[in-house]
């Protein structure tokens, strides 16, 4: 069986360390929890690597088009793998959740999320599960894009690693054992 992971972020150096490109950061992490996972490599819309995991197939998909146009990749990797919505995830970055704190649904609103938006719009539906990253939302009435482009705190970045491997776990989790299982594991504060 395969799944199809898609970490959102924007492409370029100049965004690798932001708090817009956690969905990235999970992927990276996720890679080194795969069998035999290969390294990113160019691919129409997006950089993917293939890996498995207890016999489970995993794509795991940058896109590369910037977050706003993030359904264009998700699009396309689901018809080129012939993957139902069910066995997608998509990571993201998420305002309303403090930092640290991660949901997992099965479905559910854009919550003004571009990235979110946008597939939904490209996909006509908000009928595929993903996994929302808390970033917390520090910054003053207006200031949501430089906050959202700006690097992780110093504090923030001494518990980074723990969240993506939270993240990692939660991904596994959700294609070995379910959506439910996988909720009642990590939707927990």
């Amino acid at each position: 069986m395969k799944f199809l992971v898609f970490g959102l972020g924007n492409p370029g150096s100049e965004y690798a360390d932001t708090r817009h490109n956690v969905g990235f950061m999970v992927l990276d992490r996720l890679r080194k929890e795969l069998s035999s996972a290969d390294d990113f490599a160019s691919g129409r819309y997006a950089s993917v690597s293939n890996g498995r995991q207890a016999g489970k197939q995993f794509v795991l998909v940058k896109p590369q088009t910037f977050m706003n146009l993030s359904g264009q990749a998700v699009r396309y990797w689901m018809q080129s793998e012939k993957v139902e919505n069910d066995r997608i995830l998509v990571i993201t970055d998420d305002l309303s959740l403090p930092f640290g704190q991660i949901r997992l649904r099965g479905s559910g609103s854009a919550g003004g999320h571009n990235g979110l938006g946008h597939i939904e719009t490209v996909l006509g539906n908000n009928q595929y599960p993903r996994l929302r990253v808390g970033i917390g939302r520090e910054f003053a009435p207006g200031r949501q894009s430089d906050y959202v482009l700006a690097p992780f705190g110093k504090t923030e970045q001494e518990t980074l690693p723990d969240l993506l491997e939270r993240c990692s776990k939660a991904v596994l989790a959700w294609a070995l054992r379910g959506l439910g299982p996988a909720m009642n594991e990590f939707n927990r504060s």
